[in-house]
């Protein structure tokens, strides 16, 4: 077997679709035993724990109310945060009021809001 060059590897990832690419991810994290997020996790954690006493919470959960009129638009929405597939993205807008995230610090909540409501959707974070 003849081994790939990065830019090969490049070139065969900017022809995937989203979902192709998902796939990969999972797959990657099955093979190795790892999680793509876990770094982003843990360098967000660090910073507040130094910090001393938060403020207020640190982990917070994010919860779709109700999906609004354009319920394909929250469908990708809820799709691209979560990492789900197209038909359990559309289950979870489905079973609405329906937890979308939990744990999350409420910074990251707050940018998966805004991008929940722009798509139509009504988003509660606690």
């Amino acid at each position: 077997m003849a081994k790939l060059t990065k830019e090969e590897i490049i070139a065969s990832l900017k022809e995937m679709t989203i979902v192709e690419l998902n796939d990969l991810v999972h797959a990657i994290e099955e093979e190795f035993g790892v999680t793509a997020a876990a770094p982003v996790g843990v360098a967000a954690a660090a910073p507040a724990e130094e910090e001393g006493p938060a403020q207020g919470p640190t982990e917070v959960t994010l919860t779709l109310t109700k999906p609004g009129q354009s319920k394909v638009a929250v469908i990708k929405a809820v799709q691209a945060i979560t990492g789900l597939g197209l038909m359990d993205a559309k289950k979870l807008v489905d079973a609405a009021p329906a937890v979308i995230k939990e744990k999350i610090s409420p910074v990251e909540a707050e940018e998966h809001k805004k991008a929940l409501v722009a798509a139509g959707a009504e988003v509660e974070i606690k």
